[in-house]
């Protein structure tokens, strides 16, 4: 099967590479402590990752539909890496973005246009959908890594916490995105195994399967319940709850001007 793209189509899109650059120098600016305002250098440096991880998830699903026999993903400049060529722009960066500002929580975006009519098999499809969840996986071992290796000698904690707040992102993303509900991956991954009857039926509720996400965790039962299985499984891999709401407390700079900040989470600058 040929999986022939123009060489222009995979070129690293500068909007993806400028985004790296902004997080890569804010990443060294909350390590040296260089900003006078480390809860800002935090921001830029947690934002412009967890966008490059959305960037990455989403290309991982195009990536794996060109190797399956979607051509048309190259077409469409999926595979550039340039967050402004998906077709949901909306639901694949700016609300998880947002979503990451008001409640620190990584929702997980809105998936790339597959046509499935080019695909044949059904551990094709599925595995096209798992891709996207697997990178958040994948992002969130990268970022606890320090933690569960030990090597956190000379870790400035402004960066500790970062790391910290963004692995919490990469595991709510991956485990919210592979819940089987109709719109998410996770579904995607069960939708080629059932009946043609029930995928008819499932298919007018599944544009808003995000929302119902959304409106599940603001049952407060629920979001303790999640988010204390969240806590478990970083602390497993060696991030405290601590650090976790250090990074968030950090990330959200703007409330020191209020006072907001537990005291305990403070850092030079």
């Amino acid at each position: 099967m040929t999986t022939a793209a123009k060489r222009s189509d995979r070129r690293i899109s500068p909007v993806f590479l400028g985004i790296v650059a902004v997080t890569a120098v804010s990443g060294w600016a909350v390590w040296t402590d260089f900003a006078e305002q480390t809860g800002f250098a935090v921001f830029l440096f947690v934002t412009g990752a967890w966008i490059v991880s959305l960037c990455l998830h989403e290309y991982a699903h195009a990536r794996t539909a060109l190797h399956s026999g979607d051509l048309s993903v190259a077409d469409k400049g999926y595979l550039t890496l340039n967050p402004l060529k998906y077709t949901h722009a909306l639901l694949s960066i700016v609300l998880p973005v947002l979503f990451v500002i008001m409640g620190g929580i990584g929702l997980p975006g809105g998936a790339v246009y597959i046509e499935r009519g080019r695909i044949s098999g059904r551990w094709k499809h599925s595995l096209i959908s798992a891709a996207g969840p697997l990178t958040n996986v994948l992002f969130a071992v990268v970022c606890t890594a320090p933690f569960w290796l030990d090597a956190l000698d000379g870790v400035p904690p402004a960066f500790q916490y970062a790391l910290a707040f963004l692995a919490m992102l990469q595991v709510t993303a991956a485990i919210l995105n592979s819940v089987p509900i109709p719109g998410l991956d996770g579904y995607g991954v069960i939708e080629p195994w059932l009946s043609y009857r029930i995928r008819r039926q499932v298919e007018p509720i599944a544009p808003f399967g995000l929302i119902a996400v959304f409106g599940i965790l603001w049952i407060p039962e629920v979001n303790i319940a999640f988010f204390d299985a969240i806590d478990a499984l970083l602390r497993s891999l060696g991030v405290s709850e601590f650090s976790t709401r250090c990074g968030l407390d950090t990330y959200r700079f703007w409330q020191e001007f209020w006072d907001e900040q537990d005291p305990r989470c403070a850092v030079a600058g």
